[in-house]
């Protein structure tokens, strides 16, 4: 046990080494590039001039947020891929980000953020999400049980039918609204309100302390719902809250940031090639690794094409599935289900 806790602490310090590494790499990268000599002379000096400015105003909001939508995420992936026992779900199989999209899809096209502010956006597609996790969960139960495979099945039949309603809302709506969709579906980080920043910090955060009250349940559900029974779980009521928290992790990090494809099903792989399966470390472990991924993306995003940037989805989009190609010709991937 004592050889398994260095272990795991060294995975640990490693991936918040990755993590300081890639948030300095993200301060230094941009339009304008900042030594890490002259990052230290601005701070030193204090506001009033353009790169402070462009750290703390720009770049420091979109490193924390994609701190904590990276984290969210990975974290969310986790626990139902653990729940389903099913390396194949993510947290947009749902239908959850679908929902939140037509959200904000509808919010666009009626013109409300003109009206009610850019706020608007997130909280329209956070009650998309909600109202899609609700009708999820009252179709999967049947006399107080969760069903599983209905869950995912009904799921992934919101999201068709989110998607079709999308391209539905898309193809009458003006050219404005056409680009302003567009570019929220693909992801972004760019988040000018502190308050949503640090509402999605403190979710996260909150999503990673919860979910560790239930890293026993879930190594018990890699053996099967009917074992976890005979080991003492509470199998109904576990479900329903894994899928509460993973539920609202995904539908809020896609009401701030958009739909960023591949990380709650890339990392959690990825994760669980290097530390195991044992919840225990991965959920923390799968936190941390989202969120360099994440971090990381942003900042290619930013400079691929500077001065111009890249939808973050489309980074994500690339470099997950080429990871997840590699994460798949690896038995390691399997999660003891087969």
């Amino acid at each position: 046990m004592r050889s398994k806790v260095f272990y795991w602490s060294a995975w640990i310090l490693v991936l918040f080494c990755l993590l300081l590494a890639v948030v300095l790499f993200s301060f230094c990268a941009g339009p304008v590039n900042m030594p890490l000599k002259k990052i230290l002379k601005v701070i030193f000096e204090g506001r009033g001039s353009s790169e402070y400015s462009i750290l703390f105003d720009i770049r420091l909001p979109r490193i924390i947020l994609g701190f904590a939508i990276g984290g969210a995420l990975s974290l969310a992936g986790v626990i139902l891929q653990g729940m389903f026992r099913n390396p194949l779900v993510e947290p947009y199989t749902l239908g959850i980000s679908g929902g939140a999209a037509v959200g904000v899809c509808l919010n666009i096209v009626l013109g409300l953020s003109r009206g009610l502010g850019i706020i608007s956006l997130p909280v329209c597609g956070f009650l998309g999400a909600i109202l899609v996790i609700l009708l999820v969960y009252f179709l999967s139960i049947r006399k107080g049980i969760l069903k599983i495979q209905d869950l995912l099945l009904t799921g992934v039949m919101i999201s068709f039918i989110s998607s079709s309603l999308i391209m539905l809302i898309m193809s009458v709506s003006h050219t404005e609204d056409l680009h302003g969709i567009v570019f929220w579906v693909m992801g972004s980080l760019e988040e000018p309100s502190w308050l949503l920043i640090k509402l999605a910090l403190g979710i996260a955060v909150f999503g990673l302390v919860v979910s560790y009250l239930f890293c026993f349940d879930l190594n018990a559900f890699s053996l099967g719902e009917e074992e976890a029974l005979h080991l003492g779980i509470n199998v109904e009521r576990t479900k329903r809250l894994l899928f509460i928290i993973a539920s609202l992790l995904t539908g809020f990090s896609v009401s701030v940031a958009g739909i960023i494809g591949f990380v709650g099903l890339v990392v959690p792989h990825f994760i669980r090639m290097l530390v195991g399966r044992d919840h225990r470390i991965l959920l923390i472990s799968a936190f941390l690794c989202g969120a360099i991924f994440l971090i990381f993306c942003d900042s290619l995003a930013r400079i691929i094409i500077a001065p111009l940037e890249l939808p973050v989805g489309v980074i994500t989009g690339i470099l997950g599935g080429s990871l997840f190609i590699y994460a798949l010709s690896k038995k390691q991937v399997s999660l003891g289900d087969k």
